[in-house]
């Protein structure tokens, strides 16, 4: 039996499909979910936002940018957990996002990864480049790539 399931998202409709999925796998099992969102940091390297721009109309580091928007779509995942009686939690990194899947994999113990085959990487090849250093970096534990 699998006691957590990892599932990444990024706020794309790819991930939103694994979660679903994730979420269909976890309650026949009860299994709990760790939703987790990796902010890529090599991406912006301590820029700003405009206020305009941001929720608070003040000017904030994009990597705080960034976190509000990813706790945004993660709470509506994990509402949607909570509605099927399925324990889920957040947790949000900044980093390589492969290493950073990978890494806290292994932090919560999870049985499974659940992840979509494309996301909102530069990349977007037939499997997107995150999921292809998850799949292809060094982890025992099983991937499942929802298309």
């Amino acid at each position: 039996m699998i006691r957590n399931i990892l599932v990444a998202v990024d706020g794309s409709k790819e991930s939103a499909k694994a979660a679903d999925f994730a979420m269909g796998l976890a309650k026949p099992m009860g299994s709990s979910l760790t939703l987790l969102h990796v902010i890529d940091n090599s991406a912006y390297l301590s820029r700003s936002m405009p206020a305009a721009a941001t929720p608070t109309h003040l000017v904030e580091p994009v990597e705080d940018y960034l976190r509000q928007a990813a706790a945004s779509f993660m709470q509506k995942i994990q509402k949607k957990c909570e509605r099927k009686g399925i324990k889920a939690k957040m947790v949000i990194k900044s980093g390589h996002p492969a290493e950073e899947i990978l890494k806290e994999t292994r932090k919560s113990k999870a049985g499974l990864v659940v992840m979509g085959s494309r996301g909102k990487g530069a990349i977007g090849a037939i499997l997107g480049s995150v999921t292809f250093g998850v799949l292809h970096g060094r982890s025992e534990t099983p991937v499942v790539v929802v298309r």
